[in-house]
């Protein structure tokens, strides 16, 4: 007996919760993007061994995807950030949990799904600088610059988009919709 096998479909329009979403950044727009910043980094940090810090729960599918490109020899180590009060970010890291690698002199890039205001980005980046790494580069699959409360350098952005709300490819809403292949915005 053969296994039967099934296949995510692609929707136009999903329902999560009190929520509709419809599509607005297929999955081949978003593999073409991540190969992109994939070949940037691994032209500008040749020779370098750099430590790339995925940032969890958002950041796995980008990260997992960027990785199958990256040819450069590297390391990669999963992080968590204590900053979240129920679904809105505080902008306060409280700790960042499953550092254990020795990040001085390294050159770090951290993986981050979305920045929004970019605050809890900027108390990262301040976080990580006390342990003295090299440079830290920042790769984020999507960035809001409308949103973006303080300055950062954020030198790998796969995609700019609206202040919309997004689920798909890792983001999620009350914890559902991360298995997506699709990005999907918020209808109602």
């Amino acid at each position: 007996m053969q296994p039967t096998f099934y296949k995510l479909s692609v929707m136009d329009t999903i329902q999560i919760k009190d929520k509709q979403f419809t599509v607005s950044i297929k999955e081949q727009e978003i593999q073409k993007e991540v190969i992109r910043v994939a070949n940037e980094i691994n032209r500008d940090l040749a020779g370098q061994n750099p430590i790339f810090l995925s940032v969890l729960n958002g950041s796995f599918m980008f990260t997992a995807d960027l990785m199958k490109h990256i040819t450069i020899p590297c390391e990669i180590s999963f992080i968590k950030l204590a900053s979240y009060q129920g679904v809105a970010s505080t902008g306060t890291i409280k700790e960042v949990m499953g550092l254990n690698e020795d990040i001085t002199g390294r050159t770090i890039v951290i993986v981050e799904d979305i920045v929004d205001t970019g605050l809890t980005m900027q108390r990262l980046l301040e976080t990580l600088g006390t342990r003295s790494p090299k440079e830290i580069h920042i790769a984020s699959l999507l960035v809001k610059p409308e949103k973006l409360k303080v300055e950062l350098d954020i030198k790998y952005v796969a995609m700019n988009i609206p202040n919309d709300f997004i689920v798909g490819y890792g983001l999620d809403y009350d914890g559902y919709g991360r298995n997506y292949p699709d990005i999907y915005t918020v209808i109602d």
